[in-house]
């Protein structure tokens, strides 16, 4: 018996899942480029190359936002249909 959902259907919160995780992908560099010229030995990047690298923080609560998001429309929508 097939599943009432399509595989590639986008479900609600799906987006912002993948704007998390590009969010996250560029803080991710941002903090291996800020790290590198402590091994390096060259000058430390300045304060706002620090800065970016909270985007990580900000990516994974964007992501989390949108699992949350999904999680709580499918609890409605099984509350609607036993109910």
């Amino acid at each position: 018996m097939r599943d009432k959902t399509q595989a590639n259907s986008a479900g609600p919160g799906d987006g912002m899942v993948r704007i998390g995780a590009i969010v996250f992908f560029v803080g991710a560099v941002a903090t291996l480029v800020t790290v590198a010229p402590l091994f390096l030995g060259t000058d430390p990047f300045p304060p706002l190359a620090y800065a970016v690298c909270m985007l990580m923080g900000v990516g994974f609560l964007i992501a989390a936002a949108g699992v949350l998001r999904g999680i709580a429309v499918q609890r409605r929508q099984a509350r609607s249909a036993a109910g």
